[in-house]
C-alpha cells in the first residue's frame, strides 16, 4: 500500500510539473531515459519538501542551488563509492574468489564432505536460473541485459550467491535418497544423512550470509528471505519422507513450499538492491512474488 501511495505522490508532481513548464528537456530528445528524467526530477522535489531539523523551504532552496553549481559527475561517483566503499573494493579485487581460509579442505574424509563447498556441478545447474534471472529482474532495476558491462559487473556476487545455494539444494537432495539393500551402497547414504543432519540447515547456510556479510550487502530483509530458504528445504524433506512411506501429506505444506521455493529468486532481487544502492520497490517485490508462485505451479504442471 504505501508503494502505491509514493507512486501516487510521485504522479501528482509530475502532473504539477508538466503544467509548470518544468519537465526536463533531456526527456525530450525521444530517449529510452525520458521518462526516467521527469521521475528523478519528482522524487528530489519530494525529498527537498520533507522537513529536515529548522531548514526552512527557502535555506533548503539556497543551499541546493549554492551546490550544484559545484557538484560535478565526478563528485557524485565518489560520493556513490563512498556509500559502498566495502563492496566496491572487494568487487574490484576479486576478494569475492578468495578461498575461506575457516573451511579448508582437510584430509579426512567426512570433514570434506560437511565443509561448505561449491562444486562445478552446482555452478551449472545454476547457470539457467541466472539466465532467466537476468533476463526477467534486470529491467527492474533500470539495466539492459544486452548490455554485457550490466551483466558482468554484478554476475561474481549473484553466480556465487545462486550456485552456493544450489550446493545445499543437492545435499538435501542427497539426504533423501532411498536406502538400497546393497549393503556398502547403504552405508554411504546413511553417512551422508548424518553429515546432513548432524550439521543443521542454518549452519550449512552461515558460510553465504557470512560473506554477504563480510561484503556489506546483507540486510534484515534478505536474512529473511535466506531464512525461507531453509524453510523451504525443510518442508521438502517433510514431504518426501511422508510419502516415500505412504503417509497423509497437507496441502498447507504443499502451498507453503511453492510459495517459499522461488526464495532464491528473492534472495538475488535483494541483492540487485543493496549492489545498485536502490531502494527495495515493494511493488515490484508483490508483483514478483506473484509471478514467480504462478511460475512454479506451471513446472510442475509441465512435470506432471
Amino acid at each position: 500500500m504505501e508503494a502505491l501511495l509514493e507512486l501516487e505522490r510521485v504522479q501528482r508532481v509530475l502532473s504539477l510539473m508538466s503544467s509548470r513548464g518544468l519537465c526536463s528537456t533531456l526527456s525530450s530528445g525521444g530517449g529510452s531515459g525520458g521518462g526516467d528524467t521527469d521521475r528523478f526530477l519528482a522524487q528530489f522535489l519530494l525529498f527537498m519538501v520533507q522537513p529536515f531539523d529548522s531548514l526552512s523551504m527557502e535555506k533548503k532552496f539556497l543551499l541546493i542551488s549554492e551546490m550544484l553549481g559545484k557538484v560535478t559527475p565526478d563528485t557524485l561517483e565518489e560520493v556513490q563509492h563512498l556509500s559502498h566503499p566495502q563492496v566496491d573494493q572487494d568487487i574490484s579485487s576479486g576478494a569475492l574468489l578468495q578461498p575461506n581460509k575457516k573451511f579448508k579442505m582437510q584430509a579426512d574424509k567426512s570433514t570434506i564432505q560437511a565443509a561448505p563447498m561449491v562444486g562445478f556441478d552446482a555452478v551449472t545447474r545454476a547457470k539457467s536460473t541466472l539466465e532467466d534471472f537476468c533476463r526477467s529482474y534486470f529491467m527492474f532495476h533500470g539495466l539492459d541485459i544486452n548490455n554485457p558491462q550490466s551483466v558482468f559487473k554484478y554476475l561474481p556476487v549473484l553466480s556465487f550467491t545462486e550456485s552456493f545455494i544450489y550446493q545445499l539444494d543437492a545435499s538435501n537432495e542427497d539426504s533423501l535418497d532411498p536406502v538400497s539393500d546393497d549393503s556398502s551402497s547403504s552405508k554411504a547414504l546413511e553417512r551422508k544423512k548424518e553429515v546432513f543432519d548432524e550439521t543443521s540447515l542454518s549452519q550449512m547456510i552461515e558460510p553465504l550470509t557470512g560473506l554477504l556479510r563480510c561484503q556489506g550487502l546483507m540486510t534484515d530483509r534478505l536474512r529473511t528471505e535466506l531464512e525461507s530458504g531453509i524453510q523451504y528445504w525443510s518442508l521438502e524433506r517433510k514431504l518426501c519422507q511422508a510419502l516415500s512411506r505412504n503417509e497423509k501429506i497437507s496441502i498447507d505444506d504443499v502451498m507453503k513450499a511453492i510459495h517459499l521455493k522461488s526464495f532464491d529468486y528473492r534472495v538475488l532481487n535483494l541483492l540487485m538492491y543493496q549492489l545498485t544502492g536502490q531502494q527495495v520497490n515493494e511493488l515490484h517485490m508483490d508483483f514478483l512474488s506473484i509471478s514467480e508462485f504462478l511460475v512454479e505451479i506451471s513446472d510442475d504442471l509441465f512435470v506432471l
